[in-house]
């Protein structure tokens, strides 16, 4: 199936509304997308026009959601576009709906803590599939043992990087 999918920068407008429902957790907010030009005469930036859009996330998606964002948030969403239309007191009304797979801070325009939230068991994988989560990686370098030369990373490409003292890695015949 063909569908829009769209990644959104703006700021949340409206607190997150979570609620528990029988096929999952659910939750919304609006989202204020408004874009900004340089008005070359002033030599000032200048707001244009507003989209507002309603984000739905689901399952934890929406918890963490519930959890993490507040009203004025810089966020980016990234998801499915839905345009719905109805009628309301005799007026037709149009609105922007996105169905949210990705949600996450603006980093440009500020800082984040990131927090794992554990998993839960998908009901549907069968025996054995929720495995324990373990401690997060050490991830840091660690300090080098004795200083030996790098090569530069600004040396043109014509002059070869210095020979390094580790045996070289054996490449498969054929390849």
């Amino acid at each position: 199936m063909n569908e829009t999918q769209v990644c959104v920068v703006g700021n949340v407008a409206t607190q997150p509304v979570f609620r528990e429902l029988a096929a999952g957790a659910s939750a919304r907010f609006r989202l204020a997308v408004t874009a900004r030009y340089l008005d070359r005469e002033k030599g000032v930036w200048t707001d244009g026009h507003t989209n507002f859009f309603t984000v739905w996330a689901n399952r934890q998606l929406a918890a963490n959601v519930a959890a993490s964002l507040t009203v004025g948030d810089p966020v980016l969403v990234q998801g499915r576009l839905k345009i719905r239309t109805e009628t309301r007191d005799g007026q037709s009304r149009t609105s922007a709906d996105i169905d949210a797979a990705t949600i996450g801070h603006d980093l440009a325009r500020g800082t984040a803590v990131f927090r794992r939230t554990g998993r839960s068991p998908d009901p549907g994988a069968g025996p054995g599939a929720a495995h324990e989560q373990g401690p997060e990686p050490d991830w840091s370098t660690p300090a080098p043992t004795s200083p030996s030369p790098s090569p530069s990373l600004s040396a043109p490409a014509s002059e070869e990087a210095p020979a390094s003292e580790e045996a070289p890695i054996p490449v498969p015949a054929g390849s």
